[in-house]
């Protein structure tokens, strides 16, 4: 691997043949396509040290994977041959092609993958970026917060949880639910599941939007007895008397509910640098990178790619759909550094691993058109099964760091 040069001593003159912002899952694996592809001068921006794979989080919370398997440094993950820029992006000028970084300097290139994720925006709820990691309030959406999460769970034996999941689009759509399953899975096999009431606060008018998946989930949450409210938000909180505010957007009537545990999960958006760039859709209230939804090249800039959680695309955020996205987007950079028209095309695949139980687990596959797309067409996924479960515990973490990152799947 390439050894990561202190920050501030990054060569950054001259105008670099790529530039990959973001050393996520969708950063690395486009970067490991191109380098075995053999495509030199690439130059990868990520400020981070860590890198984490962040579909095992909910486990974490579950109590069911340690924080410390989920993380890795970020120069092991990064292919041989790619440059690392310790900084963070702060603007891209796609007139200019140039990026702009902390420390003051610019990064110039001939061709841009925007890969840097999304931001949680914690105070775009009143109240909850006080009370996160406090006040019996946690989130499996930030790795300082997700084994608070089975702490709370292990130490609850009466009372009220709530569950939330917010009304923007937000990375693993499934994972403000699959906690509430795991947690009453525990608290039943503890016998004590009959004296918490557990509401889970859902935005859309269905717990899952494609309706194979949604009829069973239906029959797992009211096989648990949880209380769900559909159309409805977390619009505030109040950590110190450990109260949240409900809003049904049906009637728009508001409900302050008292409660023991709140397994908060945050409105999310494109980084603030992104929305305010000229490479965010305009269609988009939130600043996500346009991009044609089958090539994932940006419609204005042409040397512009964008995939994984900052790109609009109407399809869910996850690791899967990185996984698809990203031969994609390294097959038609080459086409156009190689003055071709784009020939790769994604058709929205992602999936959703739900799991259901300690031991359960439903593999949610699915395109554009809601079209379930299973990679296994033999197994009955519509069901929760053991063996999926053992996939994503055991399967999928190695296929992530070995294949995925590595450029092989």
């Amino acid at each position: 691997m390439v050894a990561s040069p202190p920050p501030g001593n990054e060569t950054i003159a001259g105008r670099h043949r790529v530039v990959v912002i973001g050393g996520g899952s969708a950063g690395i694996s486009v970067s490991a396509r191109l380098r075995r592809a053999g495509v030199t001068d690439i130059t990868l921006v990520e400020p981070s040290d860590s890198h984490w794979y962040q579909p095992l989080w909910t486990l974490v919370g579950g109590g069911q994977a340690t924080l410390r398997s989920t993380r890795r440094a970020e120069a092991s993950v990064i292919p041989d041959g790619v440059r690392w820029i310790r900084r963070h992006a702060l603007g891209v000028d796609p007139e200019a092609r140039t990026v702009q970084l902390s420390g003051g300097d610019e990064l110039a290139y001939e061709h841009l993958v925007m890969a840097p994720g999304l931001q949680l925006d914690w105070g775009a709820v009143p109240g909850l970026a006080e009370a996160v990691g406090h006040d019996r309030v946690s989130s499996n959406y930030a790795p300082e917060y997700a084994p608070r999460t089975w702490e709370l769970i292990k130490g609850m034996r009466s009372g009220t949880a709530i569950f939330t999941h917010p009304a923007t689009p937000l990375k693993c759509g499934g994972a403000p639910q699959k906690i509430a399953y795991l947690a009453a899975d525990y608290w039943r096999r503890h016998k004590v599941l009959d004296r918490i009431r557990i509401i889970l606060v859902i935005p859309d008018t269905a717990l899952f939007k494609v309706p194979e998946w949604n009829h069973t989930l239906e029959r797992v949450a009211d096989g648990y007895g949880i209380e769900v409210r559909l159309r409805s938000e977390m619009t505030a909180v109040d950590g110190e008397r450990r109260e949240v505010v409900l809003t049904d957007h049906a009637n728009g009537t508001r409900e302050t509910v008292p409660y023991d545990l709140l397994h908060a999960v945050p409105p999310q958006s494109a980084p603030d640098w992104v929305k305010a760039s000229p490479l965010a859709d305009p269609a988009s209230p939130l600043g996500f990178v346009a991009a044609d939804k089958h090539t994932l090249q940006h419609p204005r800039y042409p040397e512009v790619f964008a995939l994984g959680d900052v790109a609009n695309l109407p399809t869910s955020k996850t690791g899967a759909a990185v996984r698809k996205q990203a031969p994609v987007v390294a097959g038609n950079l080459l086409d156009v550094m190689n003055g071709r028209t784009p020939t790769r095309r994604y058709d929205g695949y992602t999936s959703c691993p739900l799991v259901t139980a300690r031991d359960r687990m439903l593999l949610a596959e699915f395109d554009y058109d809601l079209k379930p797309s299973p990679t296994f067409p033999l197994i009955d996924t519509f069901k929760a099964r053991r063996d999926m479960w053992v996939f994503k515990r055991y399967v999928l973490p190695p296929v992530y760091w070995h294949g995925m990152l590595t450029g092989r799947l």
